[in-house]
């Protein structure tokens, strides 16, 4: 299956970094605010909701502490996510998506999200069913878009 994501990512562009932990990462040449704003827009584009967009890096200014540039947009389609949930309630634990844009130690620029399919695996029904692999397809559609 990590193949598949590989494949997906790939065919779409951006590059594609070590999956550990079952986040998928994504590389970009732009800085976390043009990723972000990117990615808000490709949304937008896809017909999903934005529900919020979540500064971490202006939070920790506000107590005093510093952190390199990081936001995480987090959005959904119910076209989606109504799927999952009727599988099983539980689902809404884990909606809706959120990608992460964050600056690493080196000054790289990463868009980041954790596989639904990993996410959600402790509802079988839900991880085996069709729309899981949407998810996987959307989140690797509009992090490629928002990485160009």
């Amino acid at each position: 299956m990590r193949n598949l994501i590989l494949a997906t990512i790939l065919t779409f562009g951006g590059t594609l970094s070590a999956m550990a932990d079952d986040i998928i990462k994504v590389q970009t040449d732009k800085s976390v605010t043009e990723a972000l704003d990117a990615l808000e827009a490709a949304v937008g584009n896809a017909g999903a909701t934005v529900f919020a967009r979540v500064d971490h890096a202006a939070g920790a200014e506000k107590v005093g502490l510093t952190i390199p540039a990081n936001q995480v947009l987090i959005f959904g389609n119910p076209a989606l996510g109504t799927p999952a949930m009727q599988i099983d309630p539980r689902a809404g634990l884990f909606l809706p998506l959120k990608v992460q844009a964050y600056e690493d130690a080196n000054g790289q620029v990463w868009l980041a999200y954790e596989d639904p399919k990993e996410t959600m695996d402790e509802l079988d029904e839900v991880e085996k069913s069709p729309v899981i692999e949407k998810m996987r397809g959307a989140l690797a559609k509009l992090t490629s878009v928002a990485a160009q």
